[in-house]
């Protein structure tokens, strides 16, 4: 039985349609710590302390400190903090660093960010949602060097709904 040209060129606009349409949106937590990734970023890069182009500087971003309490994984954490590192054009190069690293020669456009993501307080309810206070330090040194070039601390909520 063959199937009228009508009906062909209407299930292949369908199947089209299908594979055009936009992509799901962000689930909420990946929203929440995308925008805190880039608070980050824009706090890191606002009066960065290299005298090297952006672009030239190597972060090598350290495993981070997670506060379980947040409900936030580690993993989840650093991907989304090393995607708001990536996304400005100019921005610097992102590489995950571990400690073992610490024994190789540096060279003079690596950094060392290290991050901590902790809670800054209870968990505030209101009439239609619970506030997760945190707080997120971040400092910036050289290889070598114990004591940070830069350090800065962030402080916000997510939405418990987002966790």
């Amino acid at each position: 039985m063959k199937r009228p040209p009508l009906l062909r060129a209407a299930l292949l606009g369908l199947l089209l349609s299908g594979c055009a349409s936009a992509p799901d949106a962000p689930t909420l937590l990946r929203q929440a710590l995308f925008g805190l990734g880039e608070t980050a970023t824009a706090s890191l890069l606002r009066e960065p302390v290299w005298t090297r182009d952006t672009p030239d500087v190597v972060l090598l971003l350290a495993s981070p400190d997670v506060d379980d309490s947040l409900g936030v994984s580690q993993s989840r954490f650093t991907e989304s903090l090393s995607r708001a590192l990536l996304a400005p054009s100019d921005g610097p190069q992102v590489i995950d660093w571990a400690p073992e690293m610490q024994d190789s020669d540096s060279r003079d456009n690596q950094w060392l960010l290290e991050t901590s993501l902790s809670a800054d307080g209870p968990r505030l309810r209101l009439s239609d949602r619970d506030l997760l206070p945190y707080a997120l330090h971040m400092r910036l040194r050289r290889l070598g060097d114990s004591e940070p070039q830069w350090q800065e601390t962030l402080y916000g909520a997510f939405d418990a709904t987002a966790l």
